[in-house]
């Protein structure tokens, strides 16, 4: 597979720090006790990062603890995440290489949706998961009225948000969307079914539109926060942009 078809099927990881990501990094926060592990462990919690790319997040979670590891498909991102982490493993997140019951938080960015096995993903996340620690996920909302990773059409892939594309049936929008999975709230849950977990926090995100501000500095700002007020109005907090998931084990 040629390197640009191999970044359509997995995605593009972050390659800066921008509000976006700190402000999901902040309803983890809200969510996940982040500061002390189950035995107060002044190293803080055990943390992995799952598709870690170029180890952003690891970083980012390097605030509240000395003990974040990330996972990730890629050789060349993990070799670049390594100074971002206290270890990163080349692995798919179907078959993670970690004794089970290991870590208080494993985290997933928008990484389920691209992943050969979705349900087998979900398995490894809880069986490497410690009995009362968390599984935190964010992945694409089929309510969002977009499609950001792009589409094929006519043999040829099209990059950009397409408008409308999650609306169609599920035969018509996974032809014109082979390479990534949308999920319905339903659909998500469903990959924790059978599974030794209950749902701790459900909500949906609405994007930060960094791009956005970097473009309109003035108008920018009203944007970003019109949208975060949608996720808490009745009428629009189905529609975000990313679900965002956490359950606990049992």
């Amino acid at each position: 597979m040629v390197d640009r078809e191999r970044a359509i099927q997995l995605g593009h990881p972050s390659y800066v720090w921008r509000a976006g990501q700190e402000r999901r990094l902040d309803l983890v926060r809200r969510h996940v006790p982040l500061f002390l592990g189950p035995a107060g462990d002044p190293a803080g919690p055990k943390i992995l990062d799952i598709g870690c790319g170029l180890g952003m997040y690891t970083q980012a979670f390097g605030r509240y603890s000395g003990q974040v590891y990330g996972a990730e498909l890629e050789h060349e991102r993990a070799v670049q995440a390594r100074h971002r982490a206290t270890g990163v493993a080349q692995a798919v997140g179907e078959h993670l290489p970690f004794k089970s019951d290991t870590f208080d938080l494993v985290f997933n960015n928008e990484v389920i949706e691209h992943v050969a096995d979705d349900r087998q993903t979900a398995r490894e996340m809880v069986r490497v998961t410690r009995a009362g620690g968390y599984v935190a996920t964010f992945c694409p909302n089929r309510l969002w009225p977009f499609e950001t990773h792009g589409i094929y059409w006519r043999g040829r892939y099209s990059f950009g948000n397409k408008p409308l594309v999650n609306y169609l049936p599920a035969p018509l929008r996974n032809r014109l969307a082979p390479h990534v999975r949308v999920y319905s709230r339903r659909a998500l849950l469903a990959l924790f079914h059978d599974l030794p977990v209950r749902v701790a926090h459900y909500q949906t995100a609405y994007p930060g539109f960094d791009n956005v501000i970097a473009r309109f500095p003035r108008a920018g700002p009203l944007v970003r926060w019109i949208s975060y007020r949608l996720e808490g109005w009745p009428l629009f907090k189905r529609f975000g942009l990313s679900h965002f998931l956490v359950i606990q084990k049992r």
